[in-house]
């Protein structure tokens, strides 16, 4: 393994395999060396800085609690996007559960809101919020239609990768992802 640089995929793979047979240095080797890519999946979906962040630090400790769910049969930086993602959405549930009184009448004792500046604000405060929240509602009636459409729209991911990690046919995979851009385009348009 080299020192210098970043790891190519197959040296990636093997600190995973040996890190889910128990060895606590190449999975903090691992870690150290995923983080890059994974605050940049993060940030795919949460552009703002400190969002991603936190979203990376939860899908790095999901990443070292759960690397045994990591089948193997692709590369280990696939099941790592599909990590990001899912810690991506959460972290941005929790910010938007934050963000919401619990006691409506505290809105409208503010006074009228004003639009914040999306280059110093929070997610929340609306930087991807139309993408986030066309998630949201797909996925009220349609769950199996966003994690392939996320991995592959937003992380560009090849359909036959996202068919490897989440275990499905390709021809379903593709379907999933063609049905949820149908139903994403009208909820995205909305917002423009």
């Amino acid at each position: 393994m080299t020192s210098a640089g970043p790891l190519d995929p197959d040296e990636i793979d093997d600190l995973a395999r040996r890190a889910q047979a128990g060895d606590t240095d190449a999975l903090e080797l691992l870690l150290g060396a995923v983080q890059p890519r994974a605050l940049a999946a993060c940030r795919s979906v949460l552009p703002h800085l400190a969002d991603a962040e936190d979203a990376c630090q939860e899908a790095l400790l999901n990443v070292s609690r759960k690397i045994g769910s990591w089948h193997g049969r692709g590369r280990f930086t696939t099941w790592l996007h599909a990590v990001c993602v899912n810690s991506a959405r959460s972290t941005y549930r929790r910010l938007k559960k934050q963000a919401v009184p619990a006691d409506p009448t505290e809105l409208s004792a503010a006074g009228p809101l004003e639009r914040p500046d999306p280059r110093t604000t929070s997610v929340i405060a609306g930087t991807r919020l139309d993408l986030l929240e066309a998630m949201e509602v797909i996925e009220r009636d349609h769950p199996q239609l966003v994690q392939p459409l996320l991995l592959r729209d937003v992380h560009g991911l090849a359909y036959d990768e996202i068919a490897q990690l989440l275990e499905l046919p390709l021809g379903t995979v593709k379907a999933q992802i063609h049905h949820g851009r149908r139903l994403t385009r009208p909820l995205l348009a909305a917002d423009a």
